[in-house]
């Protein structure tokens, strides 16, 4: 008799100690899917502070609208951050993760699709400004153009050393794809947060917490060393012949390859999206599941 029961009481252990497997391992998933978006996160955030001044200059819009086209982001996380907030944790907390690191991509990639329609890049050969001398006097130029053009009909009379205003608005694209990437990063940290606080043992929430930033801090890394790569290369790398680029990054007309910035990044966010769609909506749910076809 005490065999038989010493059996019964082994395979009653046997079930409860599984189930707190897969809810370990099931947390765990959640974490190393997390620490991904995480990445994601901070690596699109760098990404765009690091490219801003060649959007700037290969669409030759003002320092106020490249201002406008990166504070569209927190426009997109203004948007939806309350209705993420209050219904996230009723609904499948992993997969509205997935989905808006799936939308965080498309966001890139939208951000980056401008230089495959707008042609060439086509510098100004008479503007090369490498020495303050050069500054001083294509600034001075510049100046009494604009002052003379103001009597003039025409606002589009530029002098030696100036630069006509582009009249395209493909920048919209920019910053419809970085508003996009603000709405796609809304649920990462506030469900991905309450999920980790809800279903972690007791005391070890703040644990995860510095474990998450910490690897968040790989982005910004990845970000700096990607940004100052491309940087170097030039805007039409691959489609034109760079021997016959006549100007180097140090020339203030130079812009680097920023479209690669924003295609690396959205398809790493597009990547860190997929573990979530897999993941139960609770670590313990797929037990539950079996206990139930038991019963029946």
């Amino acid at each position: 008799m005490d065999q038989n029961q010493h059996l019964n009481k082994t395979a009653e252990a046997q079930p409860s100690e599984n189930k707190k497997t897969r809810y370990c391992n099931g947390l765990k998933m959640f974490l190393a899917a997390l620490s991904l978006s995480f990445i994601a996160k901070t690596l699109g955030a760098i990404i765009m502070k690091s490219s801003i001044i060649h959007i700037e200059r290969r669409f030759e819009i003002s320092s106020s609208l490249v201002g406008f086209i990166d504070g569209s982001f927190e426009i997109g996380n203004l948007l939806v951050i309350v209705f993420v907030s209050y219904f996230g944790s009723k609904l499948h907390r992993p997969k509205l993760i997935g989905i808006g690191c799936f939308i965080m991509g498309i966001g890139g990639v939208l951000t980056a699709l401008p230089h495959f329609f707008m042609g060439y890049y086509r510098y100004s050969k008479e503007t090369n400004i490498n020495s303050s001398e050069n500054s001083t006097s294509t600034l001075s130029t510049c100046l009494i153009n604009q002052i003379l053009s103001l009597n003039r009909a025409s606002p589009e009379i530029v002098g030696k050393g100036c630069l006509k205003e582009s009249g395209s608005y493909m920048w919209i694209y920019v910053f419809m794809g970085n508003m996009l990437r603000g709405i796609g990063e809304t649920p990462i940290v506030p469900l991905g947060l309450s999920y980790i606080d809800d279903f972690a043992k007791e005391g070890h929430s703040s644990l995860y917490l510095g474990i998450l930033n910490a690897i968040a801090m790989i982005g910004p890394i990845i970000g700096f060393t990607l940004g100052s790569l491309f940087s170097k290369m030039y805007v039409d790398i691959g489609y034109v012949d760079l021997s016959t680029i006549r100007i180097t990054p140090t020339d203030s007309r130079w812009v680097g390859a920023w479209w690669l910035n924003f295609l690396v990044s959205g398809l790493f966010s597009i990547i860190s999206s997929i573990p979530f769609f897999f993941l139960p909506q609770t670590p313990n749910k797929p037990q539950k599941k079996k206990k139930k076809k038991k019963k029946k």
